[in-house]
C-alpha cells in the first residue's frame, strides 16, 4: 500500500510514527512542510524536515520533541561568548553538523529534495519503505506581520514562535516565494500514485497551509484517486501541541475542530477531505462538521505513543474509506437511474 502524509514537525512526526506502527508494511511518502526553513549563521536550517528526520531514525530528543538526543551546547556557547545574533534560536553540536552538510550540499547546486535524500541514508537506512520529500525545493517562508509599539513589520516565522513565543498578536502572513514554487520531484506523483492520503495534525495555518499554497499540490489532492483523511490538532478549543490558536485568527478561522476541518473543506464541495477526525471530547464539532457536508468521527486522537496514535489512524482510514465507498455507491445508483 503507498500511503501519503502531509505533515509538519512535532506532531506531524509524532504521527507518521503511528501510521508506520499501524501499517508496518506500506511504503509511506511524507510531504513536509519547509516554509519553516531559516538561514541562521550562514547555514540553512530546515525544522520541520530535521525534526521528522530525527525522530523516525530515532536521534529526536524526545523530552523536547526536537533537536538531538545526547545533545551539547558548546558553540552556541561560544557564539554567545563572541555577541554574535541572533542568541535566541539554539543550534546544538550534533544537529549543526546536519545542518553543515545541508549547506554545503545546498552550495554545490544540490536541490533540496536530493540533499534531503542523501541525509536519510544515514537516518531512515534501515527503512526503506519511508521517503521524506519537501513540498519544495523553492525557497519559500512564512514571515508573520506584527506590530510591537514600533510599527507594523514582518519578521520570519521563527522569530515569532522561538523568540517572541507568538507574542504580539498577528496581525496578517506572507509567505515569501510561495507563488514562483513548484512541488519537489516526486511530490505530485505520490498523490497520484497513493492508495490513502492522511492529512496530519499539524499546523493548519504554518505547517499544512503552506504545503497546500504551493502551486499544483491542491489540485493534486482534489484530482486524487485515493481517499483523502484528516485528523485536527485542535482538541477540546486548544491546540494539542505549539500555539495553533494564535495564527488561526489570521487567516479568519475559530479554533475548533470543526471550523479547521470545514477549512480543508469536503472534496464533493471543492475541498479537499473525503473524512475528518475530531477528537472525543469534540462531539458537537462532529456533528456541525458533518451537518455541513463534512463526514466527521470522533475517536481519542491524544498521541499517547505510536500504539495509540496507530489505533486512532486505522478508525479514521476506516471511517474514510467507509465514506468513499458510500460515495461511489450513490454515484452508481444515481447513474443506474
Amino acid at each position: 500500500m503507498q500511503i501519503v502524509i502531509l505533515a509538519g514537525g512535532v506532531g506531524g512526526s509524532r504521527f507518521v510514527s503511528g501510521a508506520r506502527s499501524a501499517y508496518p508494511e506500506a511504503d509511506i511518502s511524507v510531504i513536509v512542510n519547509t516554509a519553516d526553513d531559516i538561514t541562521l549563521h550562514g547555514l540553512r536550517i530546515c525544522p520541520d524536515l530535521d525534526t521528522m528526520m530525527y525522530t523516525l531514525g530515532g536521534g529526536i530528543d524526545s523530552e523536547r520533541g526536537w533537536g538531538r538526543t545526547e545533545e551539547t551546547w558548546r558553540v552556541k556557547d561560544e557564539l554567545a561568548a563572541y555577541g554574535v545574533e541572533p542568541s535566541w534560536f539554539g543550534l546544538g553540536d550534533l544537529d549543526l553538523a546536519t545542518h553543515l552538510v545541508r549547506t554545503q550540499m545546498l552550495d554545490a547546486g544540490y536541490p533540496l529534495s536530493a540533499v534531503t535524500a542523501a541525509l536519510c541514508t544515514r537516518w531512515l537506512r534501515e527503512q526503506p519503505q519511508l521517503r521524506l520529500l519537501p513540498m519544495s525545493d523553492d525557497r519559500v517562508e512564512t514571515h508573520i506581520v506584527i506590530d510591537d509599539g514600533s510599527g507594523r513589520r514582518a519578521i520570519h516565522f521563527q522569530e515569532y514562535w522561538v523568540r517572541l513565543h507568538a507574542v504580539p498578536d498577528a496581525l496578517d502572513m506572507v509567505r515569501v516565494g510561495i507563488d514562483q514554487a513548484t512541488a519537489a520531484p516526486g511530490v505530485l506523483r505520490a498523490l497520484a500514485d497513493a492508495d490513502l492520503i492522511l492529512v496530519g495534525p499539524s499546523n493548519p495555518v504554518v505547517s499544512i497551509g503552506p504545503i497546500l499554497a504551493v502551486p499544483g499540490i491542491r489540485a493534486a489532492l482534489q484530482s486524487a484517486q485515493a481517499p483523502v483523511v484528516g485528523f485536527s490538532g485542535i482538541l477540546g478549543g486548544a491546540p494539542v501541541l505549539g500555539m495553533a490558536h494564535r495564527l488561526l485568527p489570521v487567516i479568519g478561522v475559530e479554533v475548533d475542530a470543526a471550523a479547521v476541518g470545514l477549512h480543508y473543506g469536503a472534496r464533493p464541495a471543492g475541498g479537499l477531505l473525503d473524512a475528518w477526525l475530531v477528537d472525543s471530547g469534540d462531539a458537537a464539532a462532529a456533528r456541525t462538521a458533518t451537518a455541513a457536508g463534512l463526514p466527521t468521527r470522533a475517536v481519542d486522537l491524544v498521541m499517547h505513543d505510536p500504539a495509540t496514535t496507530a489505533r486512532f489512524i486505522r478508525s479514521g482510514v476506516d471511517f474514510g474509506l467507509s465514506v468513499r465507498a458510500q460515495r461511489m455507491q450513490l454515484g452508481q445508483v444515481r447513474d443506474a437511474s
